[in-house]
């Protein structure tokens, strides 16, 4: 039987690119069938999960939504019992992103793509590829492992966003006050009376028991300033109260849904956090 050929998904905002990273590919692994190429993570995220490609070229940097969020989305929505995709960051070059890949063993590519560091590239893949035989692995495992090299570079400063600011004093206490609105009305909000955070276009929302209130800090920044014990990220768009949450629970998909002491909400877990919930 002839085996059938890799296929690949190319993400990249500046078409140039996009096709010079095409042609660099035709060259390096003729083999490769480039079944999409997309301009922006949510088309990124639509096409792979449609496609279901073997290879996965993503841009750090698109309109709408980064490469890194858009490989968080598609891994939390990855049918299950299917090998997940090789990924490939392209970026321009930066030594926070270069960095963290490298800790991480995720493999990238700097722009713009030089032929011998895309030949390196493709033998890593092609290697992968050859030794992925669905039944001779646990994909479970294989998508945790992916999991937590994606949870590592969302947390890492300056991959998907500007350089990280200078660091702040060492021992700064977490953040106790919000100053946050409701209306036309500016509230001074305890931390401690809060319940979650859950960024919503713009803004990111501040619930407590009794209330809501909207503030503009983007909520990569406000994880940094508040106590990782106190607070946990549950999604890439949730930080929750540990000590209120009741009880979790998984839906007949294997979803989990956690709630929270005070709030009538079911809050959505990510698959790239469900770790923090295996039974002790």
């Amino acid at each position: 039987m002839t085996p059938t050929p890799p296929r690949a998904l190319i993400a990249e905002d500046e078409p140039l690119l996009a096709a010079a990273l095409q042609h660099e590919l035709a060259q390096a692994w003729p083999a490769l069938q480039i079944v999409a190429t997309v301009g922006d993570g949510l088309s990124a995220t639509q096409q792979a999960l449609a496609l279901q490609p073997d290879v996965l070229f993503f841009d750090i940097r698109m309109p709408g939504q980064t490469g890194l969020d858009a490989a968080a989305e598609l891994a939390d929505a990855w049918p299950a019992g299917k090998p997940f995709p090789a990924l490939v960051f392209v970026t321009a070059y930066d030594q926070y992103a270069v960095q963290a890949f490298e800790a991480q063993a995720v493999d990238y590519l700097l722009k713009p793509v030089q032929a011998a560091r895309l030949q390196k590239t493709v033998q890593k893949l092609q290697l992968g590829l050859t030794s992925q035989a669905p039944a001779a692995i646990n994909l479970e495992a294989k998508l945790e492992a992916t999991m937590a090299q994606l949870r590592h570079l969302l947390a890492a400063p300056g991959v998907a966003s500007a350089p990280p600011p200078a660091a702040p004093a060492s021992g700064a206490a977490p953040l106790t006050m919000i100053q946050a609105s409701s209306g036309s009305q500016i509230h001074m909000v305890p931390v401690a009376d809060v319940l979650y955070f859950e960024a919503a276009d713009k803004y990111v929302r501040v619930l407590t028991a009794m209330r809501e209130f909207l503030i503009r800090t983007p909520l990569k920044d406000l994880i940094a300033q508040l106590d990782p014990q106190v607070f946990w990220q549950i999604h890439r768009s949730t930080l929750v109260r540990a000590g209120s949450i009741t009880t979790v629970t998984r839906d007949e998909a294997g979803k989990l849904h956690l709630e929270l002491a005070g709030r009538p909400e079911k809050l959505p877990v990510s698959r790239l956090y469900a770790h923090l919930f295996k039974a002790m």
